[in-house]
């Protein structure tokens, strides 16, 4: 009995849980900051849009392609291997693949002008091809980069005058609701572990998951892992997915990023979740993106009507 009174006054102690009033109450947006909260979502919204349409936004994405063993020639010519369906030379270059070894090698007649690798003059070698510091090739308006991918290699190919870009109308919302900004529980795993993320292209991440957040929305008690993404030391980065991906948003994801718990990654605390902060993963504007998909753990049963809704194509 002691037992079960000392565990009830810990959990009470946690701000946002306890009863559904005193989460209400202590929801960060319902107090007198209100006004500050939905400035700095505004601007936060205001910022997202600028970067999805910038001149390097993923609004720019305008193929992703495999590369097979050997050589894959690539250019805006009919008879490339690779078609780069843009303003582009006809005959860019040769990229060969062997093994784990991506090489650039110079088309007949050699390289168009203005051709760049990193900044400098195209020349012929070997390429960086991993996802942290891959080598960027670029033409005017044009950016390729090679990525790993599920043990094969994929050319990203960027045009800044792409109709996705050009036509772009702004990103679609639902209104700001202070009752979506809630409070979460921290529970660190001891010792985290590598949670395998599902893709949309079939293949498998392996992302460290550090923990879990417990929250409370329309009185039912949930639960969401993160994971870390990309070597991120101050972020937790959300993947999921809830009943409104069958009508109003994306179909496949969101995506949430919030700093860290109150105390740390290792021990108990909390964190604010502003899922009026959930945006679409890239994969959502052109079909060329390759996104995680949602654990079965992520996948809410509720609908949670905050955040990005679908962007209409």
């Amino acid at each position: 009995m002691k037992r079960r009174i000392l565990v009830a006054l810990a959990v009470a102690l946690v701000p946002g849980f306890g009863s559904h009033a005193a989460l209400a109450q202590d929801t960060p947006a319902a107090a007198s900051d209100a006004s500050t909260w939905r400035r700095q979502l505004d601007a936060w919204r205001a910022q997202r849009e600028r970067e999805i349409s910038a001149p390097d936004g993923w609004l720019t994405l305008v193929g992703l392609e495999w590369l097979k063993p050997g050589i894959n020639s690539f250019g805006a010519a009919a008879d490339n291997r690779i078609r780069i369906n843009a303003q582009a030379p006809d005959y860019i270059g040769l990229l060969t693949v062997s093994g784990s070894v991506v090489q650039l090698l110079s088309p007949r007649g050699g390289f168009p002008p203005d051709l760049q690798i990193d900044g400098k003059p195209a020349r012929e070698g070997t390429l960086s091809a991993d996802d942290s510091r891959p080598s960027t090739l670029t033409w005017p308006g044009i950016t390729m980069v090679v990525l790993p991918r599920g043990g094969r290699y994929a050319l990203r190919i960027k045009d800044t005058g792409s109709p996705t870009r050009t036509g772009f109308r702004g990103l679609h919302w639902y209104a700001p609701d202070p009752r979506y900004r809630v409070f979460a529980r921290w529970n660190p795993y001891a010792p985290p572990h590598i949670e395998k993320i599902p893709t949309i292209i079939g293949t498998t991440l392996d992302m460290p998951a550090p923990g879990i957040a417990e929250f409370i929305v329309e009185g039912k008690t949930l639960s969401l892992e993160p994971v870390i993404e990309g070597g991120e030391k101050d972020k937790l980065f959300f993947i999921l997915r809830d009943q409104t991906s069958q009508t109003t948003t994306y179909q496949a994801a969101r995506f949430l990023s919030t700093g860290l718990p109150s105390n740390g990654l290792a021990e108990p605390g909390t964190l604010i979740l502003d899922f009026n902060e959930l945006y679409n993963p890239p994969c959502a504007y052109p079909p060329y993106a390759t996104c995680p998909l949602p654990p079965e753990q992520n996948r809410l049963p509720i609908a949670i009507e905050a955040g990005e809704q679908r962007y209409p194509h």
